[in-house]
């Protein structure tokens, strides 16, 4: 296998079949090994089909997927999109949505009446005539044929280019979010105190290696820059750390799962995770359509897509580790070194599917199952509600919670919620059935079953592992170089209340 670098060039990697051998059956059919590119590579020949499309596709035997976007409403609230679009910073373009928009609806017109006059000539034909009259007729509806064929094929196309100018448009924004740049980002919780030391403070590189914790250098021959092998009780803590958050989180009645880690690209799109030129965060694998995740937001919710949910069944609360892939193009700084910043990590991810009326309520739930876990840890850290051009393409709200790290000598993001509403559910097709009928009309009464709804999904991160080994290491350090464990994750470190050196 091959990973592209930020630079275009190329690492050797072993092959995933061999890395991950329990994954081993599921590569069967894969040639040995394949290239791994950022996902913006594969989108720059033909944005008009998705990512690494094999030549199936390009032949044509799979369409474009489509998303359920609302384009009556785009339409009649135009000022407010536009409004949005510009808080966001986005580089959407509404105009040509609404040009196209109109463009397909009158297009959609005339195919129906040219639909309906072919019908018309046909139902002619049924009846009896003079021979010259039916060849009249035969040849006017071999025209409308010919005509109708012409005007569909320029309908689809004109739909795939709606779809994919539509698909740009973020979501709405919550009317509490502040609008700007991250530095407008307004703190809505402050939890402790930064803790005092008597002695140098050291950062996580420095204790990591005094401890015997990490190997950067080897990482780096054998894999590249960015990545890391945790050795001796960095292993035990990340072990403890996942193993905890999850025992925690499944007592809110949370679902644990663990998720494929690739996944088919049209999925990250679907999830909102549009590629974004050269600084996109996603790697695909060359000659598929496959993409290795960013987080197991997407696989999360890809677990329900194309399905019509028994409103009995919500919400739908899911826990999911996994290991996580960034290309992390153009991050660089003081804050990138270490731990802060790499191309592979371990994730705990809480997800919920859940009817539009609840979605602030499970929204305010994540965060404050996030802030409990942490206050519980003994972090200082504070709560923030994220600016308009700081949310992503899905999010209607997200809240990020950054804890303070000594080494850095400044807060550092640890974890985020956030409220994607339908945004999320009308691209990957998730509805449910309201339980309550709708009065059926005299007229129409051949169901009782009230129409379906798009759910609102959630996300939010409840343990980012590197971030929080960060954090633990260099807010528990001691004069001695010894780390002290928070109380509540010793029993699942065998008991264990610090971690020292080895002799």
């Amino acid at each position: 296998m091959k990973m592209s670098c930020l630079n275009g060039t190329t690492i050797s990697l072993s092959c995933l079949k061999l890395a991950f051998p329990s994954y081993s059956s599921s590569f069967q059919n894969l040639p040995f090994c394949r290239t791994i590119k950022p996902l913006s590579a594969a989108l720059q020949t033909s944005p008009a089909t998705s990512p690494s499309t094999t030549k199936a596709e390009d032949q044509g035997a799979r369409s474009h997927w489509k998303a359920a976007i609302d384009f009556k409403w785009i339409k009649d609230n135009k000022e407010a999109v536009a409004a949005n679009i510009r808080n966001r910073n986005s580089d959407a373009d509404l105009e040509l949505v609404l040009q196209l928009y109109d463009h397909f609806f009158n297009l959609q017109k005339e195919v129906e009446r040219v639909r309906g006059e072919r019908n018309a000539v046909a139902n002619k034909m049924k009846g009896k005539m003079e021979q010259s009259e039916r060849q009249r007729l035969i040849e006017e509806g071999k025209n409308l044929k010919e005509g109708l064929i012409a005007l569909e094929e320029d309908l689809l196309k004109l739909n795939d280019k709606l779809q994919l100018e539509a698909q740009r448009i973020p979501n709405m924004t919550h009317p509490n979010v502040p609008i700007g740049g991250e530095d407008s980002s307004m703190t809505r919780k402050l939890v402790g105190s930064a803790p005092e030391f008597s002695f140098p403070v050291k950062d996580h590189l420095e204790l990591g290696k005094e401890l015997c914790l990490f190997d950067f250098d080897t990482a780096a021959e054998v894999s590249g820059s960015k990545f890391y092998y945790l050795k001796n009780d960095a292993v035990l803590l990340e072990m403890a750390l996942v193993n905890w958050t999850l025992s925690e989180v499944m007592k809110k009645g949370f679902t644990p799962l663990t998720t494929p880690e690739l996944v088919r690209s049209s999925v990250v799109e679907k999830c909102g995770f549009q590629p974004r030129g050269k600084n996109t965060q996603v790697y695909s694998i060359e000659d598929s359509d496959q993409c290795l995740i960013g987080t197991a937001e997407i696989p999360v919710g890809g677990l329900h897509m194309d399905s019509i949910l028994a409103e009995t069944l919500l919400p739908l609360k899911y826990v999911a580790f996994s290991h996580c892939f960034r290309t992390e193009a153009g991050a660089a700084g003081s804050a990138t070194r270490g731990l802060y910043r790499v191309h592979q990590f371990s994730k705990v991810e809480m997800f919920i599917f859940c009817r539009p009326e609840e979605s602030e309520h499970y929204h305010e739930e994540l965060i404050k199952i996030e802030e409990d876990m942490f206050s519980s840890l003994g972090l200082h850290f504070k709560t923030l509600d994220m600016a308009s051009e700081d949310l992503g393409a899905p999010a209607y709200r997200k809240f990020d919670v950054e804890a303070w790290m000594p080494g850095l000598e400044r807060f550092g993001e640890i974890s985020s919620a956030s409220n994607c509403t339908d945004y999320q559910s009308r691209r990957l097709g998730i509805r449910y059935r309201p339980s309550e009928a709708p009065v059926a009309s005299p007229k129409k009464s051949k169901s009782n079953l009230a129409p379906p709804q798009f759910v609102h999904t959630l996300n939010a991160t409840a343990c980012a592992v590197p971030r929080m080994i960060i954090c633990l290491l260099e807010n528990y350090q001691q004069e001695d170089g010894s780390i002290h464990i928070p109380e509540p994750l010793r029993p699942f470190m065998g008991g264990r209340s610090v971690i020292s050196r080895k002799l």
